[in-house]
């Protein structure tokens, strides 16, 4: 019986260790550009995220081509004239909750966070700091927010010919459904 409890008890331990990250493949960006001539959007569906929940820490990846457009014209030339995707393939975040206090994914609540980290774009490295909300449900997370980046940032070039078309700043929304990262 002992050594029965004992394995219980070792298998909850383990469990719970490898329950601490929170993955998907499929966490959902677009971008919003408004700008007096016209107005771009695109999504990404299949976006990869890991979040610790022991640390705070989490990863951002998603492929620039998985961004869809309305207009395929569009996705043609963010592909190949603004983003160079066959020669910058993916844009990556890697950063953590500020202040992190662990969050319990069996206690639903919605946690008003500030995420601070590194975010390559087009080649480029740059800090970025963003509010957002890491919500749990029913053993789920769920990560929201919204922010600005600036086009030139990353040097991102945008021919005179189309420049007001396109807005110097980017609206970045980011809906990451998370479960737990099985090993």
């Amino acid at each position: 019986m002992k050594k029965l409890m004992f394995v219980a008890f070792l298998f909850l331990v383990v469990s719970g260790l490898q329950a601490q990250k929170y993955f998907t493949k499929a966490a959902e960006l677009s971008f919003f550009s408004e700008a007096p001539m016209e107005k771009i959007e695109a999504f990404n569906k299949t976006s990869t995220c890991v979040l610790d929940l022991e640390t705070g820490k989490m990863e951002f990846a998603t492929l620039i081509k998985g961004f869809k457009f309305e207009k395929a014209l569009m996705q043609e030339h963010f592909n190949e004239n603004y983003m160079e995707s066959d020669k910058f393939p993916k844009a990556t975040f890697k950063g953590e909750i500020q202040r992190y206090s662990k969050i319990d994914p069996s206690i639903d609540k919605n946690h008003e966070v500030t995420v601070v980290g590194k975010m390559t774009i087009h080649g480029v490295t740059k800090d970025v700091t963003a509010k957002g909300t890491v919500a749990t449900k029913g053993g789920k997370v769920k990560l929201t927010s919204n922010f600005n980046i600036d086009v030139a940032d990353y040097q991102i070039e945008i021919p005179s010919l189309v420049k007001d078309k396109i807005a110097k700043t980017i609206l970045i929304k980011v809906l990451a459904n998370l479960e737990p990262l099985k090993s």
